[in-house]
């Protein structure tokens, strides 16, 4: 008797397991980030339209503010993962897929033909040569403007070289308006100017050496950066208490008319104010050196399958539909990005076109990012770094050989 009940608490244990799978395999669960109500909007939805062609799939979608969704992350990947996630390229995804988190989707890219519709951002989703990304979109980073203020203080056209920038500061300050808005509280912004004055300054194979941990941050070409940077927080082109403000605390100084300028990705042109985006402008970040060949910043977006993901299967025909050139056109349009599938139809918005002409025209080729392009712990080392140095610009030298301590110990150089 014992054993015949046994026997039937096994059984009703099986069946009850058997449901719950089955229960789950037709559940999909998605975590996006995402900052401001366009992006969330625009990947509700696409996962309507993807239930809508996969009626036998419900989706169970968390949206989490981008910067909580940064650190709540990792403890989903070791945990209990979604079935799909939204990331970025680069070394971002390197170092999750390098922890075994992350599902190979190299079987992915070659039923869905993406060789040649993400060509270029193959190597950008790749690791130890397989792929773990479905990249979704890319965007340009430059300067955002108010035409209307440029226009009042007698800004004649958008500086193309950097003297033409620094002109256009005194007539700024001058008029009482700060020149340029950041919000350093968000370290990553920080990095923005870091990147482009790097590249503008040294050059695109330099930046990457430097990324890679090949260049001691106590290098001289590494100070020349540092120092330009000093010139403009000693000379007052940033908004006061730039450490006070993240991005969104920051922005209000454009629309308020208190700043003119905002060196920041595409992305945030869909949250401008209505009555304002009119008399919003976007130019290239100025020429500093005409003999170094102009690289620019072109991050990309893209979406993965967790390692512990417990629906694969539906996370898998997720991606491929996302992958669609007509898909990719619509998050690129909400996100105010560009398209990574190259079979897409070109973007219609003003800034995204202009974003999409620097780009194509980036002779010194593309740079990802500071924190995508390097490790991640010394990235995070470089970014305090940077907070420090705003702070406290007098404390350049301390601050790059900590710096240079960090590198030698993260990338064991001697």
């Amino acid at each position: 008797m014992n054993k015949m009940i046994r026997m039937t608490v096994i059984a009703g244990c099986l069946a009850a397991s058997a449901w719950s799978s089955a229960a789950l395999a037709g559940t999909l669960a998605v975590n996006i980030a995402y900052k401001g109500a366009v992006q969330r909007a625009v990947w509700q939805s696409t996962m309507d339209e993807f239930k809508k062609a996969n009626p036998d799939v419900d989706i169970k979608a968390s949206f989490i503010e981008e910067e909580a969704y940064k650190v709540q992350l990792p403890g989903w990947l070791s945990t209990q993962a979604p079935d799909i996630i939204n990331w970025h390229n680069g070394e971002r995804m390197a170092f999750y897929a390098s922890r075994g988190l992350l599902e190979d989707l190299s079987e992915d890219w070659k039923k869905n033909g993406w060789d040649s519709t993400y060509a270029s951002t193959k190597e950008a989703s790749s690791w130890q040569g397989k792929q773990y990304s479905a990249p979704t979109v890319y965007y340009s980073w430059g300067m955002f403007y108010r035409k209307d203020l440029f226009k009042k203080v007698g800004i004649a056209s958008e500086p193309k070289t950097w003297d033409e920038f620094l002109e256009a500061c005194k007539k700024l300050k001058a008029a009482g308006i700060a020149p340029v808005a950041v919000g350093g509280r968000d370290a990553w912004t920080l990095a923005g100017w870091f990147d482009y004055l790097d590249l503008r300054i040294n050059g695109n194979a330099f930046h990457q050496q430097l990324m890679a941990g090949d260049v001691a941050y106590t290098d001289p070409r590494v100070k020349k950066v540092y120092t330009a940077w000093k010139s403009l927080i000693d000379n007052k082109v940033f908004i006061d208490n730039a450490l006070s403000y993240d991005l969104d605390g920051a922005q209000p100084f454009l629309f308020q008319g208190k700043a003119a300028m905002m060196l920041m990705g595409t992305f945030i042109a869909k949250g401008f104010p209505a009555k304002l985006a009119p008399e919003m402008g976007y130019f290239q970040f100025p020429i500093i050196d005409a003999a170094v060949p102009t690289a620019e910043e072109g991050p990309t977006e893209s979406i993965h399958i967790p390692a512990k993901a417990r629906n694969k299967a539906d996370a898998h025909r997720f991606i491929a539909f996302v992958g669609t050139p007509a898909i990719s056109a619509k998050l690129a349009e909400g996100l105010g990005s560009l398209p990574a599938n190259s079979k897409s139809p070109a973007p219609s918005d003003p800034i995204s076109r202009i974003g999409f002409e620097i780009l194509s025209n980036a002779k010194g080729g593309i740079s990802q990012f500071y924190d995508r392009d390097m490790t991640k712990e010394m990235a995070d080392e470089g970014m305090k770094g940077m907070q420090k140095f705003v702070s406290d610009p007098n404390k350049l030298d301390d601050v790059l050989n900590d710096l240079e301590q960090a590198r030698k110990r993260i990338y064991k150089k001697s």
